[in-house]
This record gives C-alpha cells, sequence and structure tokens, in this order.
C-alpha cells in the first residue's frame, strides 16, 4: 500500500504538477483505500485545521517583509557594509556573501528572497574578480541557507506550530548553528582563493567604512528588534512578524524613499501568490500527515523497517531523523517535509530526553541543506530563474558546501550546546 501511494505522488511530480496535487492524490489515494468506512470530509477538515493556528499568521508578516526590504537598497546596504571591512582580505568577495546572507537572513528569513537579493549584485562582481561560475552559484545559494537558520525563520514557524516547540526558543536556537555555517563557508571561500591564487580586492578607507556603517545602522535594526523584542518580551513572535513590516515601511518608503506607495499593490500581491502556496502546502501537508499516521504507516517504517524505538539513544535518533528530513527535502518542498515528518519523529525526540529546541533547529538546518541540494532544492530553481543559467552549471558546485553542511549537522548532533547555549542564556 505504500508503494502504490508514493508511486502515484512520484509519478504526478515528475510530470510536472504542482506539488499540492500529487500530495492530495496521495492523500485521497491512502484514504480511499485504507479507510472506506470514514467520511472523506475528514480531509477537508484536516486541511484548514492545519492552516488556523494564530502562529502561521507571522508567515504572511514575514514574506511582506521581506518583499518590502528585497524591493529596496536594504540588501545593497548591508553588503556595502559587509564589504568596507572584509573586502580586503584574501577571499573576501565570498566571506563578504556568506556575512551578507547571514544578514539579509536576519531581515528576511527566506532563504529564496537571500538568493534574489544577495545574489544579484554579487554573482557578476566574483566571476569578474577571478572565481569560476560554478563556485559562485554554489556559495550564492549554500549561503542563503544560513537565512533559514538566522531568525526569522519560517521553517521554525511551521515547526513550532506542528511540534508545539516554544517559536521564540528555537529562533534564539538558530543563531549558533547559523555562525557555525557562515564561518564554515567563509574559511572554505579563504582556502579557496588561496588555491586558485585570486588577487585581493583594495581595502576601504576609514571614512568609507565610517559612510557605510551609518548607511547599515537602520537595516540592522531588524534582528534587534526581532531577537530583541523576544528575548525581552515585549512582543511575541507572531506580533515581531507585524512590527518588522511596520519598520520595512518606515525604512524602505519613509527614510530611504526607495519603494513607493504605487509599488505596494505589486509588492502585496507577489507576498499573496507565495503565502497562498504555503498555506496550501500546509493544509495539503497537514491532511496528508494525518492520513499516513492514522494508517501507522511511518511507525510501521520507523519502528518495524529500521528498528528505532522510544529506547533508542539520542544520538541514532538524531542521526536517522537527520537523515529522513535530509533525503526528504532532495525531494519535496521543505515545508511540506517538516508537516509529514515532525508529528512523527517528535514523540520520539521527547521520549529519549533530546530538546525539542534542538531537534527543532537541526530539522531546520535539514530544511536549509534541502533548499540548496540536487535534484528538487527550491534555491537551485531560484537560481536558474534569476541567474539565467542552466540546472548544471547552477549545481555544479555544490558537493563541497553540501559536505560542509552535513559536518555542521554532525557537530551540532554531538555538540548540542551550538543549539543551546544562546538559548539557556536568554530563556533559562
Amino acid at each position: 500500500m505504500v508503494i502504490v501511494i508514493a508511486l502515484i505522488m512520484f509519478l504526478f511530480l515528475i510530470l510536472g504538477f504542482p506539488l499540492f496535487f500529487p500530495l492530495m492524490m496521495g492523500t485521497f489515494t491512502g484514504f480511499f483505500l485504507l479507510f472506506d468506512n470514514l467520511n472523506p470530509v475528514i480531509v477537508a477538515q484536516q486541511m484548514i485545521g492545519g492552516v488556523t493556528p494564530a502562529s502561521l499568521i507571522a508567515v504572511p508578516m514575514f514574506i511582506f517583509a521581506a518583499d518590502i526590504m528585497t524591493k529596496g537598497h536594504t540588501a545593497n546596504r548591508l553588503l556595502d557594509f559587509v564589504r568596507s571591512f572584509i573586502g580586503h582580505i584574501r577571499g573576501g568577495l565570498p566571506i563578504t556573501t556568506a556575512l551578507s546572507c547571514a544578514l539579509f537572513g536576519a531581515v528576511s528569513g527566506s532563504t529564496q528572497a537571500t538568493v534574489v537579493a544577495i545574489g544579484k549584485p554579487l554573482r557578476p562582481r566574483m566571476m569578474k574578480k577571478g572565481y569560476s561560475e560554478a563556485f559562485t552559484n554554489a556559495l550564492i545559494i549554500n549561503a542563503s541557507d544560513i537565512a533559514l537558520l538566522i531568525p526569522p525563520s519560517i521553517g521554525m514557524i511551521v515547526y513550532g506550530v506542528v511540534t508545539g516547540t516554544s517559536i521564540g526558543e528555537l529562533f534564539i536556537g538558530g543563531v549558533g548553528p547559523g555562525l557555525l555555517l557562515m564561518g564554515l563557508f567563509s574559511l572554505y571561500a579563504y582556502f579557496y582563493a588561496v588555491v586558485k591564487k585570486i588577487s585581493m580586492m583594495e581595502k576601504a578607507s576609514w571614512s568609507e567604512r565610517r559612510k557605510r556603517t551609518k548607511e547599515a545602522l537602520l537595516p540592522m535594526g531588524f534582528p534587534v528588534i526581532i531577537i530583541g523584542g523576544i528575548y525581552g518580551g515585549i512582543f511575541s513572535p507572531t506580533e515581531a512578524a507585524s512590527v518588522s513590516v511596520a519598520y520595512a515601511f518606515l525604512l524602505e518608503t519613509v527614510i530611504y524613499k526607495q519603494v513607493k506607495i504605487d509599488d505596494y499593490f505589486e509588492i502585496a500581491v507577489s507576498t499573496g501568490l507565495i503565502t497562498a502556496v504555503v498555506f496550501l502546502l500546509v493544509g495539503a501537508g497537514s491532511a496528508f500527515s494525518w492520513m499516513i499516521s492514522y494508517a501507522e504507516i511511518p511507525q510501521q517504517i520507523l519502528y518495524e523497517g529500521i528498528g528505532l524505538s522510544s529506547e533508542s539513544s539520542p544520538i541514532k535518533l538524531l542521526f536517522i531523523m537527520s537523515l529522513a528530513y535530509f533525503v526528504g527535502c532532495m525531494f519535496v518542498d521543505p515545508i511540506v517535509v517538516i508537516l509529514i515528518l515532525a508529528p512523527v519523529f517528535h514523540p520520539l525526540v521527547v521520549s529519549a530526553g533530546v530538546d525539542p529546541v534542538h531537534a527543532g533547529v537541526l530539522v531546520t538546518l535539514q530544511a536549509a541543506i534541502g533548499s540548496a541540494t540536487p535534484p528538487f532544492g527550491c534555491d537551485i530553481f531560484t537560481a536558474v530563474a534569476v541567474f539565467k543559467r542552466p540546472y548544471a552549471k547552477i549545481v555544479a558546485g555544490t558537493p563541497p558546501f553540501i559536505f560542509l553542511l552535513v559536518f555542521a549537522s554532525v557537530l551540532m548532533i554531538y555538540f548540542p550546546s551550538i543549539t543551546l547555549f544562546l538559548r539557556d542564556l536568554s530563556f533559562r
């Protein structure tokens, strides 16, 4: 039965149907084959129930804020600020890319928005400087993964809603792994530049650095507002999303005057389309997750097939969980994978004594890896569209970065303090 459902879903996926359609076909196939005595209205109820949690209100708000900033000059101001301080060191341009992705991730929370906002201005500069196209493309799409770990993170919001884990604690817990990834990518960029003997850029003067710092102060207010507001108990993560929209409007429309009032119709349409896709996937994923859970399919695979149980060691559980999310996110949108697998693994996480925040951030990292991993990583297709380059050219340089991402996952499994140090400092 599992094979039949999987084949039907895979068939519609390779035929090019939107992801919502294979999910619903799999749901209805399983429903009618396994539960002929149940009312099909249950499927609709599960879909509606999946999108009703109040915490999901943060998703369109953060998307809206990211769209406003992508339309404006926030990304360029952050980029110029980072470049003025480290652009002159060996590998300074790719290191600037990694740091800029981290900063813009703290502003937008979206990997795809980061690919567009940071990749468009930096890609031609890096290639002109002598970095290969394969390295440049791979760096941009993989460094954008940091945006899913540095708060705000849509992946963390969905995980928190599904499992009941504190979204505020997940946000704080993602900072450490995000900085770890940024450091690993920067080291790789440095040694790449040394091996390829790429010349260094001219060092910026202190007057230019002061100018760039002044220009970046207001954009860097986003993470201060979001993290500081949540940590200080001023507002919840959902309220922080609304504040970020107001701040984005104030910054780009009132202060910088880069986004006109007339532009907001286009921005709202873009946000509405992305939000609709996300919520359709959330609803379909919730229905599919209910169907396979009710049929106890995941339990059969995990308990009988793999031998996982509530008595399994935390290390074994985290490795199997990471592998399941990693493989799933290679083929399906990370949000859907979180919706399907989180209800399956979360009870095991709790029974094994693993901190739910540690597990949630680890899951988010796997979702980030999947966003940039062939064959169907969403960041890859974003880069194909934005850079107008063939799929093969975009993914050619990804293996070293995937290795670094997997290495970071292993470090997180064995050293939970990477995730929990700041969380404990903030909430304990």
